[in-house]
């Protein structure tokens, strides 16, 4: 892995040479001017000007300096938590990447097989007219649909669900632990809400929809073996909104 110091331009090199120099030469005259100004104080023995030069250059050179390093540690946390987020979560719709939804979902298939056979459900939900919004209003408003749909499906899911986008125009929802009539409930309540979204494009009112097909479990299961039995439900509801659900078996 390449450190930000293996990273560092010789341009950058010069200017924190230059800093340190300056830096330096600015404390060093400091010292020598406050030690040569107490020198002509006669109300200071020379073991009071000591402690005047050991107390004073500390909290003058001293408070600064780590006042500033503590506001770089904050800015640099700032920075940190925001790269861990754009890794985290996908920028358009803030749902899990697909990477991290991946190994989340397989992470606690896993974890959940390891004390005994564990139920769920998974679903694939795809937005239906996604391309003709985009032709008819332009690309941000198709943004702007897929925005609305992942904000939808996340607010119709419970708390310990998982909502990943998979695909350009396609989510991923685990439901650990669900039964069949759980994972009906909550497809057919996503369904319903993405279809009552107010979508008004250029003032236009358009309506939005989406297919799902979903699969039920007994055993944990891979993310990809649930995915590819899931989306294979769509075929049956391609170009027509509509929810599919079927069993799987491990």
């Amino acid at each position: 892995m390449m450190t930000p110091m293996a990273n560092s331009s010789p341009q950058q090199w010069k200017n924190v040479a230059w800093l340190t120099a300056l830096g330096s030469a600015g404390i060093l005259l400091l010292s020598v001017g406050l030690n040569y100004l107490l020198l002509f104080s006669e109300a200071l023995t020379p073991f009071g000007r000591s402690m005047v030069t050991a107390t004073l250059l500390p909290v003058i050179i001293g408070g600064p300096l780590l006042l500033f390093i503590g506001l770089q540690r904050i800015e640099l946390g700032h920075y940190r938590k925001e790269l861990n987020k754009s890794a985290t979560f996908d920028s358009l719709t803030g749902c899990l990447n697909r990477t991290v939804f991946t190994s989340m979902v397989d992470r606690r298939t896993t974890r959940q097989g390891s004390s005994g056979p564990r139920s769920g459900a998974f679903l694939v939900i795809h937005p239906e007219h996604i391309r003709s919004i985009n032709l008819r209003f332009g690309l941000g408003w198709g943004d702007e649909a897929l925005r609305l749909i992942a904000s939808t499906i996340q607010s119709s899911v419970r708390k310990e669900d998982l909502v990943g986008r998979i695909g350009t125009s396609m989510f991923g929802v685990f439901l650990p632990g669900a039964t069949e009539d759980d994972a009906k409930e909550i497809g057919e309540r996503i369904r319903t809400r993405v279809a009552q979204a107010y979508f008004a494009p250029k003032g236009t009112e358009d309506t939005l929809a989406i297919s799902v097909g979903g699969v039920v479990f007994e055993n944990e299961l891979e993310f990809e073996e649930m995915f590819r039995s899931a989306e294979s439900l769509l075929s049956g509801v391609e170009h027509k909104p509509g929810f599919q659900l079927s069993h799987l078996h491990h």
